[in-house]
């Protein structure tokens, strides 16, 4: 469903259409209220970007392991706008924890899950999804934005995308139903490069692995020791022993935790862990 302006496609899915059937989908041509993680706003010109919500009905993830929503939402993502970029380019995306799509060092998309539980399980997950597209010039405070239209230099019809992002997200979906076998070629670059068509159930704890795994393939900054910025204070355990500045530390990623903590592997060979929003990436704006 389309509508020209609305506050907020999350709010107006939340609201409105929660008993809506599964993939559900309204997208905006305009949000007055856009909202990006912890509130943060998102700017977007005017029937230039894909502004949109989908619902996530009925997939039986249990509460403990509701972050497998945020990585295949992600890879959803990544995987539809991978295809809409020259092969010398692709390698560029990936996906920055939690579920950020960055191209280089520049935000090109960003992703808010909602999720609404019961019974131990969730039932229904809210997928928002702010995708520059075809918008060449940014003027909020946001430091590094950038679209596929600037990457390119070509224009992109936005309902086309949606199109491409949806059918791949249900190719997840049947993955995790068992309609669709997971594939068992180590030199494929998706788990969507399936074998054929099954109609028993696949182990779901060994596809939560699988799908975990190729989140981690395509982490942003996933190789390498880079610098980090601690934010807050909390119960995680942080760096009383190490030596800052401001708080900057250098460090690696190790490893993404199923509850979608992220371990990260310090200078000084020490793990530490992180929720969202205890710790960012310091990014040098272009």
């Amino acid at each position: 469903m389309f509508i020209a302006e609305t506050d907020s496609t999350n709010n107006l899915l939340r609201d409105k259409y929660l008993d809506a059937e599964d993939l559900f989908t309204v997208s905006a041509g305009f949000q007055t209220s856009g909202r990006g993680q912890q509130g943060n706003g998102w700017e977007s010109e005017r029937d230039k970007n894909l502004l949109f919500s989908t619902l996530l009905r009925d997939w039986h993830i249990p509460v403990s392991r509701q972050f497998i929503l945020n990585q295949i939402v992600s890879l959803s993502l990544f995987h539809t706008v991978r295809m809409l970029l020259p092969g010398n380019l692709q390698r560029q995306l990936a996906v920055k924890w939690p579920n950020d799509l960055y191209f280089a060092d520049r935000k090109l998309a960003g992703i808010l899950i909602e999720n609404i539980w019961q019974g131990g399980e969730v039932s229904r997950s809210i997928a928002g999804i702010g995708l520059n597209v075809n918008q060449t010039v940014f003027c909020s405070s946001a430091p590094n934005p950038v679209s596929l239209c600037q990457i390119t230099g070509a224009e992109y019809e936005c309902d086309s995308i949606l199109q491409r992002f949806l059918l791949t997200l249900r190719h997840y979906r049947r993955l995790l139903s068992g309609i669709e076998r997971i594939t068992t070629n180590r030199n494929a670059e998706s788990i969507l490069d399936k074998e054929e068509e099954r109609p028993e159930h696949s182990d779901g704890e060994f596809l939560y692995q699988q799908i975990a795994l190729e989140y981690m393939q395509v982490l942003y900054r996933r190789e390498g020791m880079f610098l980090w910025e601690e934010r807050e204070v909390s119960s995680v355990p942080s760096m009383p022993q190490m030596k800052r500045n401001n708080c900057q530390f250098l460090a690696s990623i190790h490893t993404v935790l199923p509850t979608g903590e992220l371990v990260l592997l310090t200078a000084d060979n020490q793990l530490r862990t992180f929720h969202f929003k205890q710790i960012r990436y310091v990014i040098t704006s272009p």
